[in-house]
């Protein structure tokens, strides 16, 4: 196979995939005005369905316009060797193959941060104000952006440094090193996540004692579920839509609960939410997207040392000089088929594993508070009641609320 050969292989996944992705969006949009089912009628009043429709509308107009300008970018960027320009201004300060890589996709994703910005602005100050959802100032918004980039400078610097003296050190093993790595990365962030890296972007305060933290409690005892940290994330900061998650495991496990959530939601219902995140925990579904995650990153990094080396790759891209940096901008393009697939199967999993959380709070709890919270939820974020089964299947990482309300009342 030629480099050029491979070129236009690059271009066309690229390609077939934004036509897809189109197409998906277009039959989802086309389902938007689909009759509401019975039991999702409680949901929205006519001004509310209304106001949805809108919103839907907006945001897949919006979303064509950013997806368009992003696939001609990059088109035109490999067409006209971006990337050897780019390599040709990291060369250009040094010649130690680790900093150079550093400028080179220091450059990259600064500059892709810095050309997206205006669109990212305009979904927030715009479109989610329209809809009375955005609460972030633009002071927020900018300060996120900042600290958004010296994370990736620090901590993707570390990793990256650390891959190429593996890669320069050891060889064709080097894929077995930077796993070893991206494991200890993975289960470290998994269990501190929200001690070091949250405090960063909100403020986190102890549930303050009262009936929610008791019923919770109580809750939590009759499942013999230790449960000590409960935190409240001023999640009302950036947006009026809510969320609750679980994070860490053994002393650093702890339940989040957005201030939106806690204001959205009667207590029984937020006692119901907490009791599906515990059927996550109980049902070792955290334990499993930990383990999958950690086996997918050493599958990706195999196959990228099978090929890291073949000059091909960078030359496909329009650079002569082999190097680590370009011949992973091409191993990834080209990669992303199979991480499709991939990708398909874990949401898969994640939609069966939601079901499995349901069922346990229903279980062990109730299923009407659950049932009313989620279509709370999904009325005060205005979501899309009617999506595609097409749609759903390669997109969605949760049963759609028809589906899970269903399986409620079974």
């Amino acid at each position: 196979m030629t480099a050029t050969t491979l070129f236009y292989i690059i271009i066309a996944i690229l390609i077939i995939d934004f036509i897809v992705d189109k197409i998906l969006d277009a039959l989802n949009a086309k389902h938007f005005k689909d009759v509401v089912p019975q039991e999702l009628r409680d949901v929205y009043d006519e001004a509310e369905y209304e106001k949805s429709q809108d919103y839907k509308q907006i945001n897949y107009k919006f979303g064509i316009l950013t997806s368009t300008f992003s696939i001609l970018l990059t088109l035109g960027f490999l067409v006209f060797d971006g990337f050897e320009a780019i390599d040709n201004i990291a060369r250009s300060y040094s010649e130690h193959p680790t900093i150079i890589a550093l400028i080179f996709f220091g450059i990259i994703m600064i500059g892709s941060d810095i050309i997206t910005t205006p669109f990212s602005y305009y979904k927030t100050f715009v479109i989610e104000e329209q809809f009375g959802f955005n609460k972030t100032t633009k002071k927020t918004f900018w300060l996120d952006k900042i600290k958004s980039w010296f994370m990736m400078a620090i901590l993707g610097g570390i990793i990256l440094t650390a891959i190429l003296w593996f890669y320069q050190t050891t060889g064709n093993d080097f894929w077995l090193y930077a796993w070893a790595l991206m494991t200890f990365f993975t289960v470290f962030m998994n269990m501190f996540y929200s001690r070091l890296i949250v405090p960063l972007f909100n403020k986190q305060t102890p549930l303050e004692s009262g009936s929610l933290r008791d019923q919770i409690s109580a809750y939590a005892q009759t499942v013999g579920f230790k449960l000590d940290k409960i935190f409240v994330i001023d999640g009302s900061k950036r947006s009026t839509k809510a969320n609750a998650y679980f994070s860490g495991f053994g002393s650093e496990k702890r339940v989040t609960l957005y201030d939106t959530l806690i204001n959205d939601l009667d207590e029984d219902e937020i006692v119901a939410v907490l009791a599906h995140e515990v059927g996550h925990y109980k049902k070792r579904h955290i334990i499993f997207n930990l383990i999958a995650s950690v086996l997918l990153t050493g599958f990706t990094l195999y196959i990228l040392s099978l090929f890291i080396k073949e000059p091909i790759l960078s030359q496909a891209l329009g650079v002569e000089t082999p190097s680590f940096h370009i011949g992973l901008i091409a191993f990834g393009i080209l990669y992303s088929p199979l991480s499709e697939i991939t990708g398909l199967l874990m949401n898969w999993f994640s939609r069966t594993f939601e079901y499995q959380a349901d069922n346990y709070a229903k279980t062990t709890y109730k299923a009407e508070p659950l049932i009313s919270s989620l279509k709370k939820l999904s009325k005060n974020s205005l979501s899309n009641l009617t999506p595609h089964k097409a749609y759903v299947f390669m997109h969605y990482s949760h049963p759609t609320l028809l589906e899970r309300i269903q399986n409620l009342r079974r």
